[in-house]
């Protein structure tokens, strides 16, 4: 499981013209699913995440956490983050899960993320996205397990 953490002042993502989830401070978050993910993959990125200080505190040092600034969540499914380019131009997917393990594993990781007591919006699965963000820094961060 491969996450792409950006900071954000605020996100959302559109499908077919309509806003479907919006965030103001928190993280923006495309999550990639592989064959080999589980949910015990998916716990260990949600606590890695929940817990990821990189917000400012009041000596301007990034030390606070999502929950710590009550910032919240927009999660996004992006299987093109196993990309695998090595081939040659056009990028191999075959390292993405199929989409219905992939869906299984993005809707268990928002749920453990709700759980975690963090506002959780979502995009569509498999829908065709159109994502806007204010990066906040910028800071954006790979997560992986």
């Amino acid at each position: 499981m491969k996450l792409v953490v950006q900071r954000v002042k605020n996100a959302k993502v559109d499908v077919e013209g309509e806003t479907v989830g919006s965030i103001e401070k928190g993280f923006l978050v495309l999550l990639g699913v592989t064959h080999t993910d589980t949910k015990e993959t998916a716990d260990y990125l949600v606590k890695k995440l929940c817990n990821l200080r990189v917000f400012e505190d009041e000596n301007e040092k990034m030390n606070l956490s999502i929950r710590d600034v009550k910032g919240k969540l927009l999660i996004v499914s992006q299987f093109t983050l196993y990309a695998d380019c090595t081939g040659g131009n056009r990028p191999s997917f075959v390292n993405a899960a199929k989409p219905d393990m992939a869906n299984e594993l993005y809707e268990y990781f928002c749920e453990k993320c709700k759980e975690n007591g963090i506002e959780v919006q979502k995009g569509i699965f498999g829908a065709d996205m159109k994502v806007s963000l204010l990066n906040d820094g910028p800071v954006t961060i790979i997560l992986e397990k």
